[in-house]
C-alpha cells in the first residue's frame, strides 16, 4: 500500500489514499483534516482493557478539531451502502470486548481532541468539556473553580464521552444519578457526518438516544455537565456484614434516607479475611483496641463502603452526624474502620490501585468482567444462588454490589434498566490468572447468567456484549423499536460503533 500525506497549508492536512492494498471500496478522494491518518503501528487501537478481543483497523484518525471527525464520517457516509468501511470512537480504550473497535475501518483517537474547558459559575453552574478528555482532568479543571461534577465512575481515567455513551455509575449515583443524567447538552457528530448541538429543549431525541447509546446515533465531540461547589475534605468508612439481608436492608436504609453519606457502595467478600485485615494498615480506626485481628471462619462477609464529604470548619458537626447515621446500622461492631482524605484522593483512588497492579504486571491481564443489574426484589435470590456458590472465592478482583434508585434515572435515554423503583449493580471485576486465561472466570459469568435466567429474575446487563441482534432485542425488550429507529434516523448505513455488534452495516435494522 502506497500511502501518502500531503500537507497543504498550515492549518490543514489532507490525506490521499491512492493505492492498490487499500480497502477496495475506499476511492482515491481526499479527506481535508487538520489533524492526521496513521496507517501503521496502530495495534493499540485494536486492544482494549479487556484484553479478550483484538481487531486491527485499517487507519486511525487523530483529530485536531471536530471537523476532522465530522470530514472523516462525512466521507465514509458518502461512499455509500456498498462500502464496508465502519468508524468507532475511541477515548481511553476501557472498553472490555472490542466494543471501541473498528476491525479494517477507522478508529477515531478521541483522546486528541482534549482541549479547552469552560467553568460557568451562577445558580447552575457547568462545565463544557472536549468528549476526548479525562474525568480527572475535568474534576482539576473544575476545582480551580470550587465546583466539581455530582456523579463518577469508580475509575476517573475514562473520558467523558466515554462514559456518557454507557451510563457512568458509582456510589453517588443513589443521589444525582448516573453520569448520563448530568448533562444538559452535546455536541454530537452523526453518522452522517453532521454536527448537532443537542439538548432537551433542541433536537432532544437526538440528546437522549446519544446518552447510553453505545456510540450507535453519534459521536459525542463535546459536553456540559452539571456541577455542584466542591469539598476539600472526605471522611472514609468501611464496616463489614456476615448477613446479606442485615447488609442490603441497611444499605436500602440509606439510599432512602434524606439525611445520609454521599457515598454509599457494597463489596462482597469471599475467602478473603485477610483483605480486611490488611485495611487497618490504611485505614485508622478511632479506637486503637480495634487493631485486633478480625477472623471470618470462613464465611462470605459484605463490607459496606461509605463516605461523607465536607469542609475543615465543619468537621466536629459531619462527626456527629457520622456518629448517628452508623448507629442505625447493624455491622458487626469490631470492624468500623474510618480515615480521612482529600476529595481528590478518593475519587482518584482506582487510580492508585492501577499503579500498584502496574507494577506487578496484572493491569494488562485479560478482564472478563460482568456487570448486572438486578431488581430489589430478585436480590436475594440472586444472593442465595450466586455468593458462596457459584462464586467461591474474590481474590481475582472485587465484586460490587449496591442499589441504586430509579427515579434518578432518565428513562428517555438509550440505557436500558429493570423494571422496578430500586434495583441494585453487582459488578464482578475480576483480573485472569496469567498461568490460566480468562476462560475458568467466563465460565463463572455464563454460570451466573444461567442462573439469572433460570431463575427469571429480570437482569439487564451494562456495559453488554451479545452476539446476535436477537440477543440485543431481548436485551432492549419493548425499546427496542425506537433504538433502531433512532439508528435508521442518524445512522441510517450502521457506519458507527461496530464493535458493539448491534447492527451490520449494509444490513436493514428495522
Amino acid at each position: 500500500m502506497f500511502l501518502k500525506q500531503y500537507t497543504s497549508n498550515i492549518l490543514s492536512t489532507t490525506v490521499l489514499l491512492l493505492c492498490c492494498g487499500m480497502p477496495p471500496s475506499l476511492p482515491a478522494v481526499p479527506i481535508p483534516v487538520h489533524g492526521h491518518f496513521t496507517f501503521d503501528g496502530n495495534e493499540f487501537a485494536a486492544r482494549d482493557f479487556g484484553n479478550q478481543l483484538h481487531s486491527l483497523p485499517w487507519a486511525v484518525l487523530h483529530p485536531k478539531k471536530v471537523s476532522d471527525v465530522a470530514s472523516t464520517i462525512k466521507h465514509v457516509w458518502h461512499m455509500g451502502p456498498a462500502s464496508a468501511m465502519t468508524l468507532a470512537a475511541r477515548g481511553h480504550g476501557h472498553s472490555l470486548l472490542g466494543q471501541a473497535q473498528a476491525p479494517h475501518g477507522i478508529v477515531i483517537n478521541m483522546e486528541s481532541l482534549r482541549g479547552e474547558m469552560q467553568v460557568i459559575k451562577g445558580k447552575s453552574p457547568y462545565v463544557d468539556a472536549p468528549a476526548g478528555e479525562l474525568w480527572i482532568n475535568v474534576l482539576h479543571h473544575c476545582l480551580k473553580h470550587g465546583l466539581a461534577p455530582k456523579s463518577w465512575t469508580d475509575y476517573l481515567h475514562l473520558t467523558v464521552g466515554g462514559t456518557l455513551s454507557n451510563a457512568g455509575i458509582s456510589g453517588q449515583a443513589f443521589r444525582h444519578g448516573p453520569q448520563i443524567s448530568n448533562v444538559h447538552q452535546l455536541e454530537v457528530i452523526t453518522g452522517k457526518g453532521e454536527v448537532v448541538v443537542c439538548s432537551e429543549e433542541k433536537n432532544a431525541d437526538l440528546f437522549h438516544g446519544v446518552l447510553g447509546g453505545l456510540g450507535q446515533f453519534g459521536i459525542i465531540t463535546r459536553a456540559r455537565i452539571s456541577l455542584e461547589p466542591a469539598p476539600k475534605q472526605v471522611k472514609w468508612i468501611r464496616v463489614v456484614y456476615s448477613d446479606f439481608s442485615t447488609f442490603a436492608r441497611d444499605q436500602e436504609r440509606l439510599i432512602s434516607a434524606e439525611k445520609t453519606f454521599d457515598y454509599i457502595e457494597g463489596l462482597v467478600i469471599v475467602n478473603r479475611t485477610g483483605l480486611i485485615n490488611n485495611w487497618r494498615s490504611s485505614f485508622d480506626p478511632q479506637d486503637p483496641d480495634q487493631a485486633n485481628q478480625f477472623v471470618s471462619d470462613g464465611r462470605t462477609l459484605f463490607c459496606l463502603e461509605l463516605t461523607k464529604n465536607f469542609n475543615p470548619a465543619e468537621e466536629a458537626h459531619v462527626d456527629k452526624e457520622i456518629k448517628s447515621l452508623l448507629s442505625e446500622l447493624s455491622y458487626i461492631p469490631s470492624t468500623l474502620f474510618v480515615t480521612q482524605v482529600s476529595y481528590v484522593e478518593f475519587l482518584d483512588r482506582v487510580h492508585a490501585a492501577e499503579l500498584k497492579l502496574r507494577s506487578k504486571g496484572l493491569w494488562d491481564l485479560p478482564h472478563p468482567w460482568l456487570n448486572i443489574l438486578i431488581p430489589r426484589s430478585k436480590i436475594h435470590t440472586f444472593a442465595d444462588g450466586v455468593f458462596g456458590n457459584i462464586l467461591t472465592d474474590t481474590n481475582n478482583g472485587p465484586v460490587l454490589i449496591y442499589p441504586v434508585n430509579k427515579s434518578k434515572w432518565d428513562n428517555r435515554t438509550s440505557f436500558v434498566t429493570p423494571d422496578e423503583d430500586m434495583f441494585y449493580l453487582v459488578a464482578f471485576l475480576p483480573h485472569a490468572a496469567e498461568s490460566e486465561g480468562p476462560q475458568k472466570l467466563l465460565n463463572q459469568n455464563r454460570r451466573i447468567l444461567n442462573f439469572c435466567d433460570s431463575a427469571q429474575l429480570g437482569v439487564k446487563q451494562y456495559l453488554p456484549h451479545y452476539k446476535t441482534q436477537e440477543e440485543w432485542r431481548a436485551h432492549f425488550g419493548q425499546r427496542w423499536e425506537i433504538f433502531a429507529q433512532r439508528k435508521s434516523a442518524y445512522d441510517p448505513l450502521a457506519i458507527l460503533a461496530p464493535g458493539q455488534n448491534i447492527f451490520q452495516k449494509s444490513i436493514s435494522i428495522l
